[in-house]
């Protein structure tokens, strides 16, 4: 082999390490994060647990009383939709690059099944245990916000 070949060859290994050594960060796991723990909550769960929670229960005013529960299958379809997106969501809380110390992944899970209630609740049409399950999905967020929200701000 020739000294420029074998010149080549060293630089353009050389030029492949740098290269590698430059590029971003995979994570261990291989999962792309692309949301901020901010952006994950007020974009993704928020809107889904807001739909359960403003299907359920009743509205009562000096107006009178308003029962929240979805009167369509369209709005029964729509609530048990948004359930599933509370209880995969759970799981994008659990991936290594979001989750925390301590009970992270125990609240994690809690919300999942209490969004598995909501979504049986919504697909049954069953107003009470929807919103028994919503008041359970309050529960977990509230357990969570007192315990790492804080943390965050």
């Amino acid at each position: 082999m020739s000294s420029l070949a074998f010149t080549f060859r060293k630089n353009w290994v050389l030029a492949l390490v740098a290269l590698c050594a430059c590029a971003p960060e995979q994570q261990e796991s291989g999962y792309r994060v692309t949301l901020g723990m901010n952006k994950l909550m007020t974009q993704v769960l928020e809107p889904a647990a807001d739909v359960v929670w403003d299907s359920a229960g009743f509205d009562i005013t000096v107006a009178g009383e308003k029962n929240l529960a979805p009167t369509t299958a369209e709005g029964w379809n729509h609530v048990a939709n948004n359930a599933a997106v509370l209880m995969e969501s759970a799981n994008l809380l659990m991936l290594p690059a979001r989750t925390r110390p301590g009970g992270w992944n125990e609240i994690a899970a809690g919300l999942s099944d209490a969004a598995v209630a909501a979504k049986v609740a919504a697909e049954e049409r069953d107003e009470e245990a929807l919103f028994e399950a919503g008041g359970t999905i309050y529960r977990v967020c509230l357990s969570c916000h007192q315990q790492y929200w804080a943390e965050s701000r």
